[in-house]
């Protein structure tokens, strides 16, 4: 596929089809060759789109993290508050 200044035409693919292609190695558990031959893209490619596609989700896994940790925190000192009111009541009923 050769244009007019002699060049080749460079293919651009989908957002679809790089996310289906990343799906199948962190999901599937394809290799990147496996994931570029299943659908027709070169491998550098496939490559290139699994490494943008975990550094762009790792600032919003981190902030999920942390906010999963204090809500953790959170719920762990309910659970203890709860605890001792349960045994304050039990022992007040005897």
């Amino acid at each position: 596929m050769n244009n007019e200044s002699g060049q080749k035409k460079r293919r651009t693919y989908g957002a679809n089809l790089k996310l289906e292609a990343v799906k199948l190695i962190l999901d599937e558990g394809y290799t990147i060759a496996e994931s570029a031959r299943a659908l027709g893209v070169p491998e550098k490619l496939v490559g290139r789109w699994k490494q943008k596609h975990l550094s762009q989700n790792t600032g919003s896994e981190s902030e999920e993290l942390k906010q999963l940790r204090k809500e953790n925190k959170r719920l762990r000192m309910e659970k203890e508050i709860l605890k001792k009111a349960a045994a304050f009541f039990a022992n007040d009923n005897i």
